[in-house]
Formats: structure tokens, sequence, C-alpha cells
């Protein structure tokens, strides 16, 4: 769904059907030690540039709202780990090493196999 800046999110939910005016971000609201989340924060946001990059589907992410700088701005926080090797992911746009070397190993192996 596109948030309200324009960015595609699987997590952002809007529903304005018959006068309803919901709108969430489903990742932060998994998150109980998070603080309230509100819509402004979806400008900002990486998660959307994070799923564009990284399509991978043992990449986990979990997203918080933090109080920034002096604690006057909030911003959203994401840390990732991968489902398959579980470890934490520092670059989650690049996602887990391991599973890039190992489809890597794939790929090369499939053209090897084509060469012959």
């Amino acid at each position: 769904m596109k948030t309200p800046y324009g960015k595609d999110c699987k997590y952002y939910y809007a529903d304005y059907f018959r006068g309803k005016t919901t709108q969430e971000c489903r990742l932060i609201a998994a998150n109980p030690a998070s603080d309230a989340w509100k819509p402004a924060l979806c400008q900002a946001c990486p998660v959307p540039d994070i799923l564009q990059a990284n399509g991978s589907v043992n990449l986990v992410l979990r997203a918080r709202v933090a109080k920034g700088m002096l604690g006057l701005l909030q911003k959203v926080e994401v840390t990732a780990s991968c489902r398959e090797h579980r470890i934490e992911i520092r670059d989650p746009k690049r996602g887990c090493d391991k599973c890039r070397a190992s489809s890597q190993l794939g790929n090369q192996a499939i053209r090897q196999s084509g060469k012959q």
C-alpha cells in the first residue's frame, strides 16, 4: 500500500471506507516497546527503501519509533536479522552475507552446468 508520502510499503495500512480513518504501521505496531506511531514518520522511514532493495524471504525487520537528538524529534529505527542463519544484519539493504554467498555459489554452479 502506498504511504502518505507515495512510497510502497507492505507494513503501512490505511482504511477510509465509509467514514473510517484508520492508519497504522503494522511493523511498529508489532513492537510494544516502541513509542506511538504517526503518519508523518513515513516521510523519512527507511523501511520502503529496504524492501525495494532487498527482496529476501529470510529478511526479518523490526522497527520502533525512537526519539532523535535532544528528545525533540522522532524517527523510525530499523533492525534486521536473517531467519535462515539467525544472525543480525548490519545493512538491511544488502541483506545477509551468508545468504548472498550461498546464492552466488548456486548461480555459479548453474552457469557451469550450462556450459557442459
